[in-house]
């Protein structure tokens, strides 16, 4: 009995004009790792590996190289055997596996434990044994894409009708007076519903504007806004200081992998929040370890997802659905490509939840 692998590519399309600070995007690459046995060739587990262009820190020319590579070691260190006891990321054979990884590679890391643990547990597309399984709905915050004013007006009417009470706005692409007319827009058009505001800046702001521009977004009761300039530049430490609207840290944490420069970043800056994405962060283990040491400094988070497919998405959902949720989570992206994977994942009145079974 052997364990068997392979991997596909698959490019999936926008269904709108996906526009972020860093440019418009009208496709998606991902490439899906499959694990079996041998023996049984038709049970199957089955992972996502989608690098973010410019931004993943395995978004290289080498990555398909890599990956096939590491896959290619599976067979002589990894047997179906070794495939006993409970699937969690403290498996013994998955950390065998992600050993296998080189760093700096956390979409492949996440690919890798989504195949296992699905495999693991029969191929049926369950990653975790929890309440998602059984219904349980994970509050989710309703993303507006960057775009002309009535587009983005006519997003917010959308979401609001569909139930969401978190929206989040890209800003920092377009004219900054212009974005703050939408966030007042939404402010003063839904008062009642009493709408909770999050903003992602994606590194956008210079340096020289970025508190000012803050305290003008401030009056307009913004709950947090994501990484208001680039990771990596020693004014972040004053804004998480002195900004009147919590930041939350994304890109900031990429490339951060091991635990003591984990801790010492979050110690330095002692931002109010962190966004995970496991496709960025170091896969399912990795935003584990984020959220352990976050939390040991009382410093809040939440999941989101990284324009995964389905697949990537229903494994992220699963993950997530481990912990007490607090806080609205970004998990809402299954509907932005016309050429999606199948699935049960539904979005309704603010929450994601599996509508029949996996």
């Amino acid at each position: 009995m052997a364990l068997q692998t392979s991997y596909s590519q698959e490019t999936f399309r926008f269904s709108f004009n996906a526009r972020t600070s860093r440019g418009l995007m009208k496709d998606k690459l991902s490439w899906f790792v499959k694990l079996w046995d041998d023996t049984q060739p038709d049970v199957a587990g089955l992972g996502e590996s989608g690098p973010l262009p410019g931004l993943s820190t395995d978004d290289r020319p080498d990555f398909e190289t890599v990956l096939a590579d590491v896959l290619a070691k599976f067979p002589h260190h990894i047997s179906t055997e070794d495939l006993q006891g409970p699937p969690s990321l403290d498996n013994p054979v998955l950390q065998k596996a992600l050993a296998l990884v080189p760093v700096g590679y956390p979409s492949i890391r996440f690919a890798i434990e989504t195949a296992l643990l699905d495999l693991m547990n029969g191929g049926k597309k369950i990653i975790f044994q929890n309440g998602f399984l059984d219904g349980q709905r994970i509050p989710i915050n309703g993303l507006i894409w960057m775009g002309g004013l009535d587009f983005m007006m006519s997003q917010i009417n959308e979401k609001v009708a569909q139930g969401f009470r978190c929206i989040k706005l890209k800003v920092g692409g377009l004219d900054f007076e212009r974005e703050c007319e939408v966030i007042d827009y939404l402010r003063k058009r839904y008062f009642r519903e009493n709408i909770t505001i999050r903003l992602d800046a994606n590194g956008a702001f210079k340096v020289d504007e970025a508190l000012s521009r803050l305290r003008e977004l401030a009056r307009l009761k913004i709950q947090s806004i994501e990484q208001p300039i680039k990771p990596g530049l020693p004014e972040m430490e004053k804004l998480c200081r002195e900004s009147p609207i919590p930041i939350a840290l994304d890109e900031e944490l990429i490339g951060v992998e091991a635990s003591e420069e984990k801790m010492a970043l979050l110690t330095r800056l002692r931002p109010q929040f962190i966004i995970l994405k496991p496709t960025l962060h170091g896969g399912m283990s990795g935003c584990r370890e984020w959220i352990a040491l976050a939390e040991s400094l009382d410093i809040g988070w939440w999941i989101t997802s990284a324009l995964e497919s389905n697949v990537g998405l229903n494994a992220i959902c699963q993950f997530t659905a481990n912990y007490p949720i607090t806080l609205p989570q970004g998990l809402g992206t299954g509907m932005i490509y016309e050429n999606n994977v199948p699935s049960h994942l539904t979005v309704k009145d603010g929450h994601i939840y599996l509508s029949d079974g996996v």
